[in-house]
């Protein structure tokens, strides 16, 4: 199982060793939670932060913009040294166009779907995209509890890819923890976003490593 830690729930007070500790980890990315305080109900960090997160990361960003007309801000995503940029459908009038921005402007292009948003909302454009993200809890703050309905969702974005030949993979983000990540990874995910269950174990590189190799 890919693993990629949030940085939401890191120290800020000691952010560049908590990077460093994600570069000498097992972590396949590191995943970067922008809030907004409108399409969420949070404020959490904006680009200047981001940029100095990729500067001192040697592992893939995985941006998710948890924001209002995420379509805005592509250049900025990419100056920050990101790989993915992940944005919500429930934020982006027209998704195609900025998924095609994305890709334009060397990114993969990630997609987000809230707990309450069906898969089937990305059918005419799941072959476009490099990966989906499945909300498991809603957004906005960390520390929450997996929906289990989640599994089911799952099951149906895993069958949509299957059927379109898309290559995208799918991430779930949102209470996992090393008591379900068993289950998750068996269910056909391909990468598991984790915050507190990384940075709230008493050793979060151990904590990586036992969500990795589940």
């Amino acid at each position: 199982m890919k693993v990629a830690p949030s940085i939401l729930s890191a120290d800020f007070g000691h952010l560049a060793a908590d990077i460093e500790m994600l570069n000498e980890s097992e972590a396949a990315m590191i995943h970067c939670d922008v809030m907004d305080g409108v399409f969420v109900p949070n404020i959490s960090f904006g680009f200047p932060i981001l940029e100095k997160v990729g500067r001192l990361a040697r592992k893939p960003l995985d941006v998710h913009l948890m924001i209002v007309d995420p379509q805005r801000y592509v250049s900025q995503t990419r100056d920050c040294g990101a790989t993915f940029m992940n944005i919500h459908q429930e934020a982006c009038t027209h998704l195609e166009r900025t998924v095609q921005e994305i890709k334009a402007a060397g990114m993969k292009a990630a997609v987000t779907l809230n707990p309450a948003t069906p898969v089937c909302m990305l059918e005419d454009i799941i072959s476009e995209l490099d990966m989906v993200l499945l909300m498991s809890v809603n957004p906005g703050f960390g520390g929450q509890k997996f929906i289990e309905n989640t599994y089911a969702k799952i099951a149906r974005l895993r069958d949509m890819i299957a059927v379109s030949g898309s290559s995208a993979m799918i991430e779930v983000d949102g209470g996992v923890t090393t008591g379900n990540i068993g289950k998750i990874a068996a269910s056909g995910v391909d990468i598991v976003v984790a915050g507190s269950a990384v940075f709230g174990a008493d050793d979060p590189r151990l904590a990586i490593s036992a969500l990795t190799n589940v």
